[in-house]
């Protein structure tokens, strides 16, 4: 297993001390054999007059002012301070200069390698004629424009640029890969992986260390472990709720919208967010996983992290019908409304956690996150190893 060496990798992300994503999988491995230097990444859409933006910003400013941080012996974490302005022509000018010059700067700081820039965001391609690198990546794990809150038009502008100024792009699902790989032909299929050891250690959990607050609630107890954002289709689990009350739902992620709709039934537990440590033992007195997402455009390109990791613990699934999701069916069932929820269900729960888990993790068993780091890796290998430079009509930033 080939993987990139001797490199100094410089990975323009959200912030490393979120729940691990594909990102934070990625370039833990990779710096087993070159240095990451890992910048936190927050001017991609004005914030809003709201608590959680508030807060956020203060989480911000904490992480700027403590300054650059070796959260392990081959990776260093930036923060720098950017103007969350992106509509703005001169704002993003100055932050690509702002970031260049740190970057540099913790560069200098590194032993004299070939550099390369992987971006996990699409709206910085003024950064890329900034830097002195071997191979720019463009790593897509969502419809960027679809998110709430951010400015569809700019976006899809934005990651146009970057795009063609990437030596390569990754995309992480199909939809995502017809979509990028009709105007680029640098663009390749790279599905996301799974800690398989981590979440198959599920089933060894014993009884007594499952967590007191999940250890005897009522069963079946269906289980979410993600951010909790407006994609969640609270509404949904809500409903089926009211109308199974003996049932009990277990929600495990930082809740970023309202959920009101959910916060004062009895048998919907909002737990917040857990250390990943401790995921495998909440999964332990989980009786079916849960990826309750609303069907829209972001979410119909998205390939769910924890659809993996659910299987790997031995989980059947409840899912909507995301286009990633179907291929592990049987091991998924799919429902958008509370008539199917209730009627698949059954089925999920017939499977039960101790009939087929060996199946459920045999499904998944090949797809653990250092054999997809070596396919990046023989794929950013294999193209061209001249810096990139954007061409002068790239350079100048769209509003």
């Amino acid at each position: 297993m080939c993987l990139i060496q001797d490199r100094n990798i410089v990975c323009i992300a959200s912030s490393w001390d979120e729940h691990p994503t594909s990102k934070h999988h990625v370039m833990r491995i990779l710096s087993e054999r070159n240095n990451v230097l890992w910048v936190n990444y927050h001017a991609s859409r004005r914030p809003k007059l709201n608590r959680s933006d508030s807060l956020m910003i203060v989480r911000r400013l904490r992480q700027a002012f403590r300054g650059s941080r070796r959260v392990a012996p081959t990776i260093e974490v930036l923060s720098p301070l950017l103007l969350p302005m992106p509509e703005s022509l001169a704002a993003r000018f100055l932050n690509a200069r702002l970031l260049a010059r740190q970057i540099n700067a913790a560069l200098r700081r590194l032993p004299k390698r070939p550099t390369q820039l992987w971006l996990f965001t699409p709206d910085a391609p003024e950064l890329i004629n900034l830097l002195d690198t071997e191979r720019v990546v463009y790593y897509c794990v969502d419809e960027f424009a679809a998110f709430s809150g951010f400015n569809v038009d700019l976006i899809t502008r934005l990651e146009e640029k970057t795009c063609a100024a990437a030596d390569v792009v990754i995309a992480t699902s199909q939809p995502l890969y017809e979509r990028l790989a009709e105007n680029y032909h640098n663009t390749h299929l790279v599905l996301h992986g799974v800690d398989l050891d981590h979440f198959a250690s599920s089933e060894q959990v014993p009884i007594g260390q499952i967590p007191d607050e999940v250890r005897d609630l009522t069963r079946p107890v269906f289980g979410y472990v993600g951010l909790i954002n407006d994609y969640v289709d609270l509404d949904l689990i809500a409903a089926v709720a009211r109308r199974q009350p003996a049932w009990s739902f277990v929600l495990i992620g930082s809740v970023r919208c309202d959920a009101d709709v959910v916060s004062g039934l009895q048998d919907v537990h909002l737990l917040g967010g857990r250390p990943y440590e401790d995921l495998p033992r909440y999964c332990r007195a989980f009786d079916v996983g849960l990826i309750p997402f609303r069907m829209n455009r972001l979410t119909h390109a998205v390939n769910p992290i924890k659809l993996r990791e659910y299987l790997a613990a031995g989980l059947p699934v409840i899912s909507s019908p995301m286009p990633e999701v179907l291929r592990y069916r049987p091991a998924v069932h799919t429902a958008e409304t509370v008539d199917q929820f209730i009627a698949v269900a059954a089925a999920a729960l017939a499977d039960g956690r101790d009939r087929n888990p060996a199946s459920r993790r045999a499904m998944v068993r090949d797809e653990g996150w250092r054999a997809r780091v070596a396919q990046l890796s023989e794929i950013v290998s294999a193209e061209r190893a001249t810096p990139t430079e954007v061409p002068p009509a790239l350079a100048t930033a769209t509003t």
